[in-house]
């Protein structure tokens, strides 16, 4: 009898093991239309903008994303990186679900891909193939950056009063104060890239600090795909973290020669200049996750 029990015991273990980390509950509806006057006063006032992801305290709220921003999150890639059907961009979605206890932030994202699983009928397969991508390399001239003095992950300091901030994705959050014009973008373990802009005098100041190439790559390419340019990949060879401190002119940017993005903003082309490096159009292996099925509508709560 005891080892019936045991065996029992074990197998409900394994069991447990081996389903996949779920939400406790969760609902899915279509989202409503945003609500200007919130953004407005949230931008006005600080605080967490009121769309996008927001996980804390056991509870995890996806607000007004399309399901190709879920599946990105969920699956931990960039949206470019999702190859599926084009509707995917166009109903936004809001979920909000209670996370079990003793979870951790980490654990959403893979709770949000068993939800989608579930309740899209989504399947998915990982690929790579060869695509067009900006090669992100160092400069003829002289490097603009310097190694980090000592590499260690970046501080991110809390949002200042009347900042707002907003969640990235990839492990990447963005602060703006509109009324300094000045932005903090935190890249996690790659870094911290804060930006003061000056309308006034058409300047820009830039600050890196413990920035991996890796991790600016991935800040680039977010700037390109959002212009409809293809994916930055760090071609550089440069390791470690490295500090830079630029200043330039804002009225040049929108002359910048040679933009090899074609749909990559002039900002971003002018802004590897400023640190002696530089983008080329090239041909490279990219990783995607391919959609093999996802139903438009969720089953129902």
């Amino acid at each position: 009898m005891k080892n019936i029990s045991l065996c029992v015991a074990l197998s409900a273990i394994a069991a447990f093991a081996q389903s996949k980390p779920a939400f406790e509950v969760a609902t899915v509806k279509p989202s409503g239309p945003l609500d200007m006057a919130k953004i407005q006063a949230t931008a006005k006032a600080g605080g967490k903008m009121p769309f996008g992801p927001k996980v804390e305290s056991g509870r995890a709220e996806y607000t007004f994303m399309d399901l190709k921003s879920l599946i990105a999150l969920a699956y931990e890639v960039r949206p470019d990186q999702v190859a599926g059907p084009d509707w995917m961009e166009e109903a936004p979605f809001d979920i909000v679900a209670k996370m079990p206890a003793g979870s951790t932030n980490d654990d959403a994202p893979k709770m949000l891909r068993t939800l989608l699983e579930e309740r899209f009928k989504l399947t998915t397969h990982r690929t790579s193939a060869e695509h067009p991508v900006l090669a992100l390399v160092v400069g003829k001239g002289s490097l603009k950056m310097k190694p980090t003095a000592q590499p260690t992950t970046a501080e991110t300091a809390p949002p200042k009063p009347g900042e707002t901030t907003m969640d990235m994705g990839q492990g990447m959050k963005m602060s703006m104060n509109a009324a300094t014009g000045a932005s903090t973008l935190d890249l996690g373990p790659n870094g911290k890239l804060s930006i003061q802009m000056n309308a006034a005098t058409k300047a820009m100041h830039m600050d890196l600090t413990a920035v991996t190439m890796a991790g600016l790559a991935g800040w680039l390419t977010t700037l390109s795909t959002n212009n409809d340019g293809p994916q930055v990949v760090d071609m550089t060879e440069l390791k470690g973290a490295w500090d830079a401190s630029v200043d330039t002119d804002l009225s040049l940017m929108a002359t910048t020669p040679g933009d090899p993005g074609g749909g990559a903003s002039s900002r971003m082309t002018y802004e590897v200049q400023s640190l002696g490096l530089k983008l080329e159009s090239r041909r490279a292996v990219v990783d995607q996750l391919v959609i093999d099925r996802v139903e438009k509508t969720p089953t129902a709560n």
